[in-house]
């Protein structure tokens, strides 16, 4: 295994009666790597995460955090591990420095390390300035990012964030996808569940595809696209007549298709930022002024649609 190897997941599988809720996960998180689960409701992505971090006994597989099998019963690894689940883990009656102070003490911190990470902590989440204020006073946003900050409080390995964002404003849900930015920077490795196709977008450095208890799909982003086959749509909008530059813009390699119109040509090229020089030399050679120049990347909904034959929210 890989020395940057934080999590390993193999084969793992829960049933609850007659439903399969996992039916053989297997994925890896390294060292600085956000990972994400992207699936909609009841794919089954909160049931891995509760195996992942030993809440839940699975029925077959092996979870491995930094080399050490993750049990039920497990402590080493359990203490690698930052949890932030679904539903708030707070006390509402306690500022926020006392919730960070409290969890702190049940992972048998030290008062000059609890303060320290506290202050710090505090700081990633953007509620410096909130400290000394009662959690029942906070926005449904900011008691999200309380909570984050109480899973990173013991400095994980592994943050494990479900579904962070659910039911949060704009201004908040802002703020949590910069702090996992961040995190991720620093060299966390984060595990990311969401049905939010634009959280994965911005987020993973890869994805996961899970639907009905399996992965359906795996990869980077561009990765996961090129798997299914999908092209960068290129929009030029120029003056000038185009049937010449049109005819000389299928030859170049990358470009699957090329459409001219009244003042427009409309390119499906493998990866735009490849061919996206060349075809504007090619369309200004052959007599024709570029006016505006527009990319439309395929996205994960496509990829989404493709391996489970649905959009994402059905």
């Amino acid at each position: 295994m890989s020395e940057q190897r934080v999590l390993e997941v193999s084969n793992l599988r829960k049933r609850f009666g007659d439903l399969q809720a996992v039916a053989g996960v297997s994925f890896h998180i390294d060292v600085g790597e956000t990972y994400g689960l992207l699936g909609p409701n009841g794919a089954g992505k909160t049931t891995c995460i509760s195996m992942i971090a030993g809440l839940l006994t699975a029925d077959d597989g092996d979870v491995t955090v930094l080399g050490r099998p993750m049990t039920a019963s497990s402590i080493g690894p359990k203490a690698d591990i930052g949890l932030v689940p679904q539903e708030l883990a707070l006390y509402p009656d306690l500022t926020a420095r006392d919730n960070l102070r409290f969890f702190g003490r049940l992972y048998s911190m030290g008062r000059a390390e609890l303060d320290r990470r506290s202050d710090e902590v505090l700081d990633v989440i953007g509620l410096s300035e909130r400290a000394d204020d009662r959690a029942d006073e906070f926005s449904g946003g900011m008691k999200r990012r309380l909570n984050i900050g109480i899973g990173l409080l013991h400095g994980p390995r592994l943050l494990i964030l479900d579904e962070p964002t659910v039911g949060v404003d704009p201004q908040s849900r802002n703020a949590i996808l910069e702090s996992v930015e961040r995190l991720s920077a620093e060299g966390h490795a984060v595990l990311y569940t969401t049905h939010y196709m634009e959280e994965a977008e911005r987020l993973c450095d890869r994805v996961a595809i899970i639907d009905h208890g399996e992965i359906k799909a795996e990869g980077g982003r561009r990765e996961l696209v090129e798997r299914v086959g999908e092209n960068d749509r290129l929009r030029v909008e120029v003056s000038g007549p185009t049937e010449a530059a049109v005819a000389k813009l299928s030859d170049l390699d990358g470009v699957v298709g090329v459409v001219g119109a009244d003042h427009t040509i409309e390119m499906m090229v493998v990866d735009a930022s490849a061919v996206l020089v060349e075809a504007l030399a090619v369309v200004a050679a052959n007599g024709a002024t570029v006016s505006s120049v527009s990319v439309e990347e395929p996205d994960l909904e496509a990829v989404f649609l493709h391996v489970t034959g649905k959009a994402l929210r059905d």
